[in-house]
């Protein structure tokens, strides 16, 4: 396999993996503990990584977020805690969630070392919110945990090299939300106010940005061989429908 194929292959995973721990209802109540709204949260927790930048800078680094809804949520948490502190949080929750729900998963161990290699071999040029979430330390050494926040970097390293990709084929942020899988629906859930542009004019640019995003990250995946591609593909294949099957029920 080579890396331009396990970055095709693992992006949708990688987006959809990523972003699990923070869907859960222990990753929601962290608002409630530090006395900000679920939406201040989501803005600086995903943020919160740069520190205490202007919401502009913030709203920049999102990028499928208006600007303005990023404000709303920034301002309100920073004006009564310290972003990377909320970023923390998101970390150490992103963590125990790891544990709780990757960490009988057969193989975790190796899950977590080969997404190391591949984040840390990242280029992060230009990928201001992928560098600053990469600096930050991680608060536990558990397979599960490991695993989790190398899930949660390589989402950010794919949704900011996206982000590059949708500007350089003359899309905007919202044009390329509109066009995504969940289409207005997305947008408004992010923030943009209607109308919106129609989609038809924005698939052929929707598909070469996604194609421009896995050669961007194909970088990362150099690091690996070419079996060890193969490899974490199935892994994060494997992880997927782990987590897609529902939890046992307690009674």
């Amino acid at each position: 396999m080579t890396p331009e194929q396990a970055a095709a292959a693992g992006r949708p995973i990688a987006v959809e993996l990523g972003e699990a721990f923070s869907l859960s209802p222990a990753a929601r109540r962290q608002a409630r503990l530090l006395g900000i709204s679920g939406w201040a949260f989501y803005v600086t927790a995903r943020a919160g990584a740069l520190g205490a930048v202007p919401a502009e800078t913030a709203a920049a680094c999102l990028g499928f977020v208006a600007p303005d809804a990023v404000a709303e949520g920034w301002d309100a948490a920073t004006g009564v805690i310290d972003p990377r502190a909320v970023a923390a949080v998101n970390l150490a929750e992103c963590c125990r969630w790891g544990d709780e729900r990757l960490g009988g998963l057969p193989g975790v161990a190796r899950l977590a070392d080969l997404l190391h290699r591949t984040v840390t071999a990242a280029e992060a040029g230009a990928l201001p919110l992928f560098a600053a979430w990469r600096g930050m330390p991680v608060p536990a050494d558990t397979p599960g945990a490991r695993a989790a926040a190398g899930l949660h970097l390589l989402r950010e390293l794919y949704l900011g090299a996206y982000l590059l990709a949708v500007r350089a084929s003359g899309m905007t942020p919202l044009e390329a939300t509109v066009a995504g899988t969940e289409g207005e629906a997305g947008a408004m859930a992010a923030g943009w106010p209607p109308p919106y542009p129609p989609v038809g004019p924005l698939v052929r640019r929707r598909l070469w940005a996604e194609a421009a995003t896995d050669r961007m990250v194909s970088s990362a995946y150099r690091a690996l061989r070419p079996a060890e591609r193969v490899e974490l593909v199935d892994l994060l294949t494997a992880a997927q429908r782990h987590l897609r099957d529902p939890l046992p029920d307690p009674g």
